[in-house]
């Protein structure tokens, strides 16, 4: 088939193109910085020195962020989309772990630290724009933020904190008490989530949780 000059045309790029990454680019750095500020309470100097290692990535739906067995050499911090992170247990059963949605970091922090293959897939659920840094990125951070020691130990205690919640909410609630609780935290991921994945993550048979739905909703 012949292409005429109008159909050679399509293919010049609009000369907006860059400004409109520019500004997608420095709105997202932006809400980084805002999230890390208000996590961390740092001032502006050091937000702009943590924000200069993170780059921009996206995944389109279905996409890993990092699969079982692969060596982690990024951590991310979700901007838009949703991340499922889960295994398959010994009966070749998916096991979700966490639904990540944007204000959150997913890595395999195993992996991440101590450079052995990942145990977690994570999976975008949809597409997914995020900020990562690389593992060498990370190792040098120390270098340039004075702060970033005391920060890292800010932001690891923080995660075994948000851990160790998750731990008491399962040992301590019934099925129906952890799906309201998790519901009333998060529940816009009810309309964009599988539910199934709800229910693996909130330690539950897709039967139950789907009990539980049908209970409320007659209610």
């Amino acid at each position: 088939m012949r292409h005429t000059k109008q159909s050679r045309k399509i293919t010049s790029l609009p000369k907006n193109r860059g400004v409109i990454f520019c500004v997608i680019l420095n709105t997202m750095q932006n809400e980084f910085e805002k999230y890390i500020q208000s996590y961390f309470g740092v001032p502006p100097d050091t937000l702009q020195q943590i924000g200069a290692f993170f780059k921009p990535k996206t995944l389109a739906k279905g996409a890993y962020f990092l699969k079982e067995g692969q060596y982690a050499d990024q951590l991310g911090f979700v901007q838009t989309g949703i991340i499922r992170e889960y295994l398959l247990d010994d009966k070749g059963r998916e096991v979700t772990k966490w639904i990540s949605s944007p204000g959150y970091f997913v890595v395999d922090i195993a992996s991440f630290l101590f450079q052995q293959p990942a145990r977690w897939s994570l999976q975008a659920l949809s597409d997914t724009a995020l900020l990562v840094i690389s593992k060498a990125d990370y190792a040098q951070m120390g270098q340039v933020v004075p702060k970033w020691p005391e920060l890292e130990k800010l932001f690891f205690a923080r995660c075994f904190t948000i851990l160790e919640q998750r731990i008491v909410t399962h040992l301590s609630l019934s099925s129906e008490e952890r799906y309201h609780l998790f519901f009333a935290q998060n529940p816009e991921l009810f309309n964009q989530v599988p539910l199934q994945y709800l229910a693996s993550m909130l330690g539950m048979t897709p039967e139950t949780f789907s009990r539980i739905r049908k209970k409320d909703a007659e209610r």
